[in-house]
């Protein structure tokens, strides 16, 4: 029933609203909250990472120390990462990181098309276009000094990951534009794949821990500064995920890591590629965790009622 301008005149006093019109007042009065890792923090943690790893002595000699003289072979991964000659790579490893992110991008897209998602599309494709450029600008702006006397091999800037950036951006692109329903699983998904890639560039000495950690914080930040600037009526809704989903997301994102992570002539650098690839599937899928938080309806100032308890008979 429409209320007429009688209906609102200060003068006349409204009825106390009962337990249908709370019903009606809560739709739409819980929505998903702001991502728990938001971008200034993702940006702060992400400088920490680079002046630490790579403009101290004491952070350059670590990774150096992961870097061994055996090269990629000993890697489980090795057949996968398309370094052997003939080899298949996985996706987004070698030649295939651009058709990754070229096929990537047009699926995020139709998804968004077909969901009828304009905001939350343009949102996704701004995730993966903000993801690599950061990503390739940062790799051509930020320096890597020699303080330790390197080898040559290691000398050269590879901070932060670009394989990582791909499957990163994607996949926080799909959770953008897919439904409340197969969100979770989409970021579960994309947890697994992110914790693999990153376990397999690490193990093939690719790249550094703070490469890939790099990398992650950049799509996180990406994805931290989409959701805040949507618009509340566009942002993605709640997701109710099943219990299990987060032990059982976590516990095969654990066994990726591992096992891209793995080398045989060395469990120490096993030990930590793995848990530094779990560490990025982590941060992934806290970003993509939206607590939900009810909103709190303001009080109507114009309503002589507002301040006011309600009088029980």
């Amino acid at each position: 029933m429409k209320m007429t301008q009688q209906d609102a005149s200060p003068g006349l006093a409204r009825p106390a609203p009962g337990p249908g019109s709370e019903a009606a007042a809560g739709t739409g009065s819980v929505r998903a909250g702001r991502p728990r890792l938001p971008a200034p923090l993702c940006l702060l943690a992400f400088a920490a990472v680079y002046l630490l790893a790579v403009w101290t002595p004491f952070g350059q000699r670590a990774e150096n120390a992961l870097i061994g003289g055996n090269g990629a072979r000993p890697a489980w991964m090795y057949d996968w990462s398309g370094a052997a000659y003939g080899s298949s790579a996985l996706p987004p490893m070698e030649n295939t990181a651009l058709p990754t992110l070229i096929v990537g991008t047009v699926l995020v897209t139709a998804v968004a098309l077909a969901r009828r998602r304009w905001w939350q599309g343009c949102a996704a494709v701004g995730v993966v276009i903000a993801t690599v450029g950061a990503k390739e600008l940062a790799r051509a702006v930020l320096p890597r000094p020699d303080l330790v006397d390197a080898r040559v091999s290691l000398v050269e800037a590879s901070f932060p990951s670009g394989h990582v950036a791909v499957p990163a951006g994607l996949v926080l692109a799909a959770v953008l534009v897919a439904s409340p329903r197969l969100r979770p699983y989409v970021a579960g998904a994309g947890m697994l794949w992110l914790a693999v890639t990153a376990g397999t560039v690490l193990a093939t000495y690719h790249h550094r821990p703070s490469d890939v950690l790099g990398s992650t914080l950049l799509a996180c930040a990406g994805y931290g500064l989409a959701v805040r600037l949507l618009p509340s009526a566009h942002a993605p809704a709640a997701a109710h995920r099943p219990r299990a989903l987060p032990a059982v997301a976590l516990s095969l994102s654990a066994v990726g890591a591992l096992a891209a992570g793995a080398r045989d002539d060395s469990l120490t650098e096993s030990l930590v590629f793995a848990a530094t690839a779990f560490l990025c599937a982590a941060l992934f899928w806290f970003t993509t965790t939206l607590p939900l938080h009810p909103r709190t309806p303001r009080p109507n100032r114009a309503s002589p009622q507002s301040g006011r308890r309600p009088e029980h008979p």
